[in-house]
């Protein structure tokens, strides 16, 4: 008999092959996949030239010192814009009058007053609701310039204001001029509190009535009401309407400039005055978009909390 050679098996005999369907099948699903990006594939690219691009040449910019006139071509200067912002006194008092005029329009102002009309149009006729509603949301559709006039009038010293208080015998003053930034937190207030009216009224309206009925059969009173059952049942909605009513704040450029263009010395002069103040009056490009950064970065701090809040399980 002739003896058989034992036959070594080569590094790739005993696997098994991919199968034709199966890649067939993932070559399919890719297929559909992008057929299925195409439509919104125009969007994607106008979001990326005109959203994405602006962004990223703003965060170039920031770091060279280029100007509008007077200078032949920009030089990357690193982080001396932003030691430059903090060792600026003007940088550091538009970010205290920033946060001041935050906290007192849209933290408390427009969320307090828009979460009490919400409650107090509920429980109001039809009638009343219609008139207060039609005058609230009346002032939120106005141009931010048109009421930046109305509210001058209002608190000019010939205006409105003082009229009314000469007419109660009550001293008067030039409220622009002595509590600008009073006066233009009120300002906002006036304008902005529709929204969050109407966030509250529609989150108001999701709380079963059959809970409140048995609190009130129970004996709770009206606050005990709302700090134990209304607010941790849209406590949600709070956070939402705090987050978008902050970042809507922070960036309020016409309704100040219009009242006070930032004066008197600064007095009212918000982190956008200052921004374009210092990018388009004194030419100095890089450094107002290194501004522009830091109170873009002041809104993320906002947004991080807010989202946190949101996460929370009521």
């Amino acid at each position: 008999m002739t003896a058989t050679a034992p036959q070594h098996a080569g590094p790739g005999v005993g696997k098994t092959p991919a199968a034709p369907a199966a890649v067939g099948a993932r070559t399919g699903t890719v297929r559909r996949s992008l057929f299925r990006a195409l439509p919104v594939s125009p969007a994607l690219v106008l979001l990326l030239l005109f959203l994405a691009g602006p962004i990223v040449y703003c965060v170039v910019i920031a770091f060279t010192d280029l100007q509008l006139t007077g200078q032949a071509e920009e030089s990357f200067v690193g982080l001396e814009n932003f030691r430059r912002a903090f060792a600026d006194e003007a940088f550091l008092n538009a970010v205290w009058l920033t946060l001041v005029f935050t906290v007192l329009s849209s933290l408390i102002g427009q969320n307090t007053l828009g979460l009490a009309l919400a409650v107090l149009m509920r429980r109001a006729s039809k009638p009343v609701r219609t008139l207060t509603g039609g005058i609230v949301v009346t002032a939120w559709v106005l141009p931010e310039v048109v009421a930046g006039f109305l509210l001058y009038a209002f608190f000019r010293r010939e205006g409105t204001l003082n009229a009314v208080l000469d007419w109660l015998h009550l001293p008067t003053q030039n409220w622009l001029f002595t509590l600008p930034i009073l006066a233009v937190s009120f300002a906002n207030v006036w304008r902005g509190t529709a929204f969050s009216m109407l966030v509250y009224s529609a989150a108001l309206n999701e709380i079963p009535k059959e809970v409140t009925e048995a609190a009130e059969v129970d004996g709770a009173s009206g606050p005990r009401r709302m700090w134990h059952i209304t607010l941790p049942m849209i406590r949600r909605s709070i956070a939402t309407n705090l987050m978008l009513n902050t970042l809507q704040t922070l960036s309020v450029f016409g309704l100040i400039w219009v009242m006070t263009r930032g004066g008197p010395s600064g007095k009212s002069q918000t982190l956008p005055l200052f921004m374009y103040e210092q990018a388009f009056q004194n030419s100095l490009i890089g450094y107002g978009t290194a501004v522009a950064l830091l109170l873009l970065l002041i809104g993320s701090l906002f947004s991080v909390v807010y989202l946190r809040l949101l996460r929370t399980e009521v």
